[in-house]
């Protein structure tokens, strides 16, 4: 698979407005849109908020309004019309070194009676990061967190700054998976079932292993694991129809995976896989082994995937039960087209925005709605163009 020629475009931006009377600051306005074309016809790109510092991901309030992290260790509220409110008080220190910050936020389900989010971090200790995953209520009214509580930690060899995971989602019986990266440095630790790095955790809202978890009782398991063998998962959603855990990973040069999740399956990091290391050398024994799962998909060369969503709303009817992703290195917008579990086709959308997409979710009003990792990162809106 040869990665597709991208090009360079300029978006024309509208400048931000300074609002000095209200709690909200406008850093960035929709900007010009521009259109690019797909299977589902035209698309138009609207620019909803601008001058964001490297965003991770994107979480829907019942108002309308979002929420959206930035890696440097702010959180902040964003209007529909792209007003940003200052940083939210109370989010803990984030060590913001390599690939770590602040990363992914999600809503509880019952959001709108609790007020409750969770979002996790790499947390600086004596020698290196960690993951860790936090609860918080939403004070939006006086622009704070309150009743912070970090309900998990990772457990092994620390990170200097790289494969925190960091995804998390919150399944129908209320348990949150999460998903906790190798650190880079430690491939091998993915199937050491002692430790939490590369695997793929199942906690409750209060942090506890659910007591149906897999290695619950095992000798010298970790009990919040629900899968391994990871490598670096910047991907997972739940299949809307299925209710199946869908996620993407990193490969090194080659190898980035699409799965699905199964309870104490090991996915085979380090020891199979279709990539090989940075500098060309052989990392995997083979590609296949007895006892290790194989991907639905994989990427040769490397796209970075980021982000994942279903698609399951009218605004675009031709892709209802698709699955998008951003990627990073690819620069784009990945649609793929699904035949039950199987991946029969992908499209390749946004081109020649020339963006690393780091997050893409489902918006209420049906468009895909994207965060682009940058030191200038915006707020993207992907709708049908007017015709």
């Amino acid at each position: 698979m040869v990665k597709t020629p991208v090009g360079l475009v300029t978006a024309a931006l509208t400048a931000a407005t300074l609002l000095t009377t209200t709690f909200l600051i406008a850093t960035g306005t929709r900007g010009q849109d521009t259109t690019f074309a797909s299977s589902a016809g035209q698309l138009e790109v609207q620019t909803i908020a601008s001058g964001l510092v490297h965003p991770w991901a994107l979480a829907f309030l019942p108002d309308g309004k979002m929420l959206v992290t930035e890696r440097p260790g702010r959180m902040r509220i964003v209007s529909p019309e792209g007003q940003l409110s200052p940083p939210l008080k109370g989010v803990p220190d984030v060590w913001a070194s390599g690939q770590g910050g602040l990363l992914d936020v999600i809503t509880d389900k019952g959001f709108a009676q609790n007020r409750t989010i969770y979002f996790c971090y790499a947390e600086r200790t004596a020698s290196g990061g960690r993951t860790a995953l936090a609860r918080a209520k939403l004070n939006d009214g006086s622009g704070r967190l309150d009743e912070v509580k970090v309900i998990f930690r990772q457990e092994g060899p620390l990170s200097s700054g790289n494969h925190y995971g960091c995804r998390i989602v919150q399944a129908a019986d209320n348990n949150l998976f999460v998903t906790l990266g190798e650190h880079f440095t430690y491939r091998n630790e993915a199937q050491n079932l002692g430790n939490h790095l590369g695997k793929l955790i199942r906690v409750t809202p209060d942090g506890a292993a659910p007591p149906d978890n897999p290695f619950v009782g095992r000798d010298g398991a970790k009990p919040e694991i629900w899968s391994y063998g990871h490598r670096n998962e910047q991907g997972l959603a739940i299949h809307p129809a299925t209710g199946d855990l869908w996620e993407t990973e990193h490969g090194p040069r080659g190898g980035d995976e699409v799965n699905i999740i199964g309870k104490g399956k090991n996915y085979g990091w380090p020891v199979i896989g279709f990539g090989v290391d940075y500098s060309g050398a052989t990392i995997h024994e083979t590609s296949a082994k007895q006892g290790m799962e194989q991907p639905l998909k994989y990427w040769v060369p490397s796209i970075a995937p980021s982000g994942m969503t279903f698609y399951n709303a009218k605004l675009f009817p031709k892709w209802n039960g698709s699955l998008f992703t951003g990627a990073l290195a690819g620069k784009m917008l990945v649609r793929l087209s699904l035949s039950g579990n199987a991946v029969t086709g992908e499209e390749r959308l946004l081109q020649n925005l020339y963006e690393r997409i780091r997050d893409v979710r489902q918006g209420p009003d049906g468009a895909l709605w994207l965060v682009t990792d940058s030191s200038a990162g915006r707020i993207l809106r992907v709708s049908p163009a007017a015709k």
